[in-house]
């Protein structure tokens, strides 16, 4: 993985006037840590390309292999290679350490409860802060011996694991869709029918229908009922194939957003327009800003404006893209209104409140609510902007400090996350080298 140890922190980011390029950024860290656990599962073997080489992606291959999964990475490549186990785990013990990457920590709890084993799951502190009690108890109202060591419903979790028992879960659905994918990609293998139930409405249901779309690519159709009910049909199982995996949609908005901010022009290549990943109507918010957007079979480009406007925006459903538009709304001519996204207060920060404390040191009037916040138009002033060990903080933030001279990024290693090479892809665009 390229490493971003070397890197000054914080790392200052250079101004930049019109940006007209175009990138192919890594492939998507949501399909790839949903392909991962699929094809561990399938029958057969499985040849995934164009995979993301990140933190949470190492994590998720050693917790499989600490499973006893038979995994080949060629990372350079892009590929790996996954020997399936047709839905047996053949661990009879593990100790799974998953850093901060809240796909693996959700994922493997249902891969694990699969297993006929003692296995526990484990992060970093701030993982340890990070709600997983609707899954454990879910789980745990099946029959499931699971437990969190604290009692308080985060990791580290401990699992007695007999199996799947079917029967029905229901779980609230305003905290997090990863619970209910996790239950997913693991309802053919329940050892009898399981039926997911969603209680409320359902957060961030586009990465549902990611779910969806990598289980059915491996030969399972997932149904769920208006996102209500999830459920498998019975005698479905994973078979192994070749399975491309397209570039990142939440990183391709970054790069969105530096055409938007500079009135230029930005390609984003091999991202198709009918990807199923969320995401990527972020280019439609840039839309109502006052971009113009190109879509093409496989490539997406943003055409900025002379002036961005302001908007009131419900983001639920692209919640990961907040602080993208948050560290553009201050170049707009109006205020800009996030709403209804209160559960990315959970994510690897409490989100809201990271954006509207670096807003505010950049001089930048915000208010701070709840389930979202508003961002006032102004000329942000030079700082060094406080990641808290989130990525997004850091690839958000460094948009805004292409228009903001003096501007720096403090702890700029932590893109290693999700976009390792980060770094590499945004100086050349912005006339820059980077050692």
């Amino acid at each position: 993985m390229e490493t971003t140890s070397a890197l000054s922190d914080p790392l200052p980011i250079p101004t930049a006037r019109t940006i007209q390029g175009s990138v192919v950024l890594p492939g998507s860290k949501s399909y790839t840590n949903r392909a991962l656990p699929i094809a561990a599962l399938a029958q057969g073997t499985s040849l995934l390309r164009g995979a993301l080489e990140s933190d949470d992606t190492h994590y998720m291959v050693d917790a499989l292999r600490a499973l006893g999964i038979t995994i080949t990475t060629d990372w350079e490549a892009g590929e790996i290679e996954v020997i399936g186990t047709d839905g047996h785990v053949p661990a009879t013990e593990a100790n799974l350490f998953l850093g901060n990457s809240g796909t693996s920590m959700r994922f493997l709890t249902t891969i694990a409860a699969l297993a006929h084993a003692r296995i526990r799951l484990d992060g970093t502190a701030r993982m340890r802060k990070r709600p997983l009690a609707p899954l454990i108890d879910g789980l745990a109202t099946l029959g499931v011996a699971i437990q969190s060591e604290a009692g308080d419903g985060c990791p580290p979790v401990e699992i007695d694991a007999n199996g799947l028992p079917g029967g029905a879960i229901a779980m609230r659905g305003d905290l997090s869709s990863q619970y209910f994918s996790a239950l997913a990609m693991v309802l053919p293998y329940a050892n009898a029918p399981l039926d997911v139930i969603v209680t409320g409405d359902l957060v961030s249901k586009p990465y549902i229908d990611m779910t969806a779309d990598t289980m059915r690519a491996f030969g399972v159709e997932l149904r769920h009922e208006n996102y209500h009910r999830l459920s498998v049909e019975p005698g479905q199982r994973y078979v192994g194939r070749v399975y491309d995996i397209e570039p990142d949609a939440s990183a391709a908005s970054y790069f969105f957003a530096l055409a938007a901010v500079t009135g230029g022009e930005m390609t984003v290549g091999h991202l198709p327009p009918t990807s199923a990943q969320g995401d990527l109507k972020f280019v439609d918010v840039l839309e109502a800003m006052g971009c113009r957007v190109e879509r093409n079979p496989d490539s997406i480009t943003v055409f900025g404006p002379s002036s961005l406007r302001g908007i009131d925006v419900d983001m639920n459903a692209i919640s990961d893209t907040v602080q993208t538009l948050a560290a553009i709304a201050p170049f707009a001519n109006e205020p800009t209104t996030i709403r209804n996204v209160a559960h990315i207060r959970l994510k690897e920060t409490d989100r809201i409140a990271a954006i509207a404390a670096e807003l505010s040191r950049a001089g930048i009037q915000v208010e701070e609510r709840g389930d979202g916040l508003t961002i006032y138009p102004g000329k942000p002033r030079p700082t060094s902007i406080q990641t808290y060990d989130d990525h997004r903080m850091a690839m958000s933030f460094a948009i805004m400090a292409t228009r903001t001279p003096g501007m720096s990024i403090a702890d700029p290693g932590c893109v290693a996350k999700t976009v390792p090479g980060y770094w590499r892809l945004l100086f050349p665009l912005l006339g820059a080298g980077i050692h």
